[in-house]
């Protein structure tokens, strides 16, 4: 049988599971063929977008490769070579994939399409003045949190939705898996205050378990046995997610007009925030991410992400086939599933149930970590929950595409320790003797080493020219001058924390073959300026690895030292860079100089005032 012939089968196989879905749900329904679920876009043009960019990834990541290949073959080809080549393979396909996601976005916004049309044209069968007429319920997650600051982000919600006339078919859930007993007791107190402040017959709930088991991903199986019958959908939040009412109304909606889309994420940016470290990069991420995001979604389609928060998701179907397998054994990749959020999103799609972002830029808000102890100790966790990914996926019944996006999201991981090992291995071949008195590449290595480089600057690149592009944008971030200001700055800021991250990761690999575990604790949310003690044990070994490997090349092949620099720079200043980018006298400066300030500060959010000093926000 040919791979059409193949992959028509395939799609034969999943429209008759997804039509059995649709009719134990919504019998009125019947998935139409040749469509997706929604029955908004052609599967067929789908495929041919997803076969143009694989096709667009592989003749890039081939050449890319064929170069490098060349340029090992200086001298001729060595075993220690083959595992260069081999760490050159696995750190590159994101870099590749970023690119052709931040071209095709960039495209889709500023090109002759219509990007609404050909991105999502689900969200056009939605009208803005529709009635609401399902039942929401607005469920946020606490785990020894700041409960001031949570329940004041809900009250803003809350209230909001009241004053649009909206507000009676919401209900308010806060689910806490608190542990200790003060802040238990503060969420109580908090939670007694707000319903008395309320009209009788308030929607607001709040329950404690008294563990948590299944981390997150239990916490929510929790409450979908005990209230979810009673609803028809829900808007997860965590204990930092801000959504203005205007983003509520307008993905539930979507949700009403499209009854086989199963989860809706929307486009998370970052709240303005008084830490310096999370200013700075998520004013990166700000405009990066809108790009990316519409050309990630131009070929991902119906199998889109889910990213665990600020998502609105159908409860029937959500019940019945996205609960979590608990991995058998024992060790770090054994028991709940950390990362539940993208498998989630593949057995909701394999339900037959569409999985979208809704890749326009709204009212959608998160915190980001305050310092790069905290960042790194998230990404930890991340990085363990993904490497679980692997005993999942063999999942039976997943459509191909899913199966691409859990390998994916292994391989995130495994590119960061490539590029460690990329320049472990790079560092030993100082040693390994010339056999031929040849001059070596060097043009032909600036060529490799440009092209990555740009690469993986496409996505901040395409981000800033997407905002350049626009009189309107460019006034949302005060001007030309302080966008392109902060745009230096954020740029020299990820040269500096990509390589340390990296380190961290490889580290914890590492730790992970020898039965090392991370613990699910509350998320350090608060500007702190970081000791220098503590900067120093936690990135000792980075300076040391900057040390080793700049030294060697000092002593060995100090031409080689240009090559090394954005990275040696990066590992040998990261305790100072820990310290200053956690100090809130510098994201004061910062905020008064208008030095990476997000579009909600320079127009002065509404929301902004009215947390006032309740929040980490400026």
């Amino acid at each position: 049988m040919s791979k059409e012939h193949t992959r028509c089968a395939e799609q034969s196989v999943c429209m008759s599971s997804e039509d059995r879905v649709a009719e134990d749900f919504f019998p009125a329904i019947v998935a139409v063929e040749g469509r997706t679920p929604t029955g908004t876009q052609s599967t067929r043009q789908l495929w041919r977008r997803r076969a143009l960019v694989a096709l667009l990834n592989a003749a890039t990541y081939a050449g890319l490769v064929v170069l490098f290949v060349r340029l090992l073959a200086h001298g001729g080809f060595s075993l220690l070579d083959g595992f260069l080549l081999l760490a050159f393979c696995l750190s590159t396909p994101w870099t590749v994939l970023g690119f052709w996601n931040a071209l095709i976005g960039l495209w889709m916004l500023h090109g002759p399409a219509d990007a609404k049309e050909a991105v999502y044209p689900y969200a056009a069968k939605a009208a803005d003045d529709a009635p609401i007429t399902v039942r929401v319920a607005m469920v946020m997650t606490l785990r020894n949190e700041d409960p001031v600051r949570a329940f004041a982000r809900l009250r803003v919600m809350h209230d909001e939705l009241a004053r649009s006339g909206a507000g009676d078919h919401f209900a308010w859930f806060v689910l806490s898996d608190s542990t200790q007993a003060e802040i238990a007791a503060q969420e109580e107190a908090i939670f007694a205050d707000w319903l008395s402040s309320l009209e009788g017959g308030a929607r607001v709930h709040y329950r404690r378990r008294t563990d948590n088991e299944g981390f997150k991903a239990g916490n929510i199986r929790e409450f979908l046995e005990r209230w979810g019958d009673a609803h028809d959908l829900m808007l997860v939040l965590d204990a930092d997610s801000l959504l203005g009412a205007p983003t509520i109304l307008r993905m539930v909606r979507i949700m009403q007009a499209n009854p086989m889309l199963g989860i809706l994420q929307s486009l998370v940016v970052g709240m303005p925030s008084r830490s310096p470290f999370a200013r700075i990069f998520q004013f990166g991420m700000r405009h990066g991410m809108r790009s990316y995001t519409m050309g990630a979604s131009w070929w991902a389609g119906d199998c889109g992400p889910y990213w665990g928060h600020n998502a609105v998701i159908r409860i029937a179907p959500f019940k019945a086939h996205c609960e979590l397998p608990r991995l058998p054994g024992r060790g770090p990749l054994a028991g709940a599933v950390l990362s539940h959020d993208q498998i989630e999103a593949v057995l909701m799609r394999r339900a037959g149930f569409e999985v979208r972002v809704l890749p326009e830029e709204s009212e959608s808000f998160e915190e980001n970590p305050p310092h790069l102890t905290e960042f790194t100790r998230r990404d930890l966790r991340w990085c363990q929950g993904n490497m679980q990914y692997w005993r999942l996926l063999a999942m039976p019944g997943l459509l191909p595409m899913s199966r691409f996006q859990i390998a994916w999201a292994i391989l995130m991981y495994v590119g960061a320790v490539a590029w460690i090992a990329f320049m472990v291995l790079a560092a030993v071949k100082l040693f390994e003797p010339v056999r031929f008195d040849e001059p070596f590449p060097a043009g032909l290595a600036l060529t490799i080493f440009v092209a990555t480089f740009l690469m993986s600057l496409a996505p901040k690149l395409a981000g800033l020219l997407d905002v350049l592009l626009s009189a309107d944008e460019r006034g949302r971030y005060g001007g030309g001058a302080r966008l392109l200001g902060g745009t230096f700055l954020e740029f020299l800021f990820s040269v500096l924390l990509g390589p340390v991250v990296a380190f961290r990761i490889a580290i914890f690999m590492v730790g992970l073959a020898f039965g090392r575990t991370v613990t699910w604790e509350a998320q350090a949310r608060d500007a702190e300026r970081l000791s220098w003690r503590t900067a120093i044990a936690g990135l000792w070994p980075q300076f040391l690895f900057g040390l080793l490997i700049g030294g060697l090349l000092c002593a060995f092949a100090p031409a080689a030292l240009v090559w090394a620099l954005p990275v040696l720079v990066g590992l040998l200043g990261a305790i100072p860079f820990a310290v200053l980018t956690s100090d809130p006298a510098l994201g004061r400066w910062l905020s008064g100089a208008g030095v990476c300030a997000t579009p909600e500060e320079v127009m002065r959010a509404p929301w902004l005032a009215v947390l006032g000093g309740r929040s980490e926000t400026v």
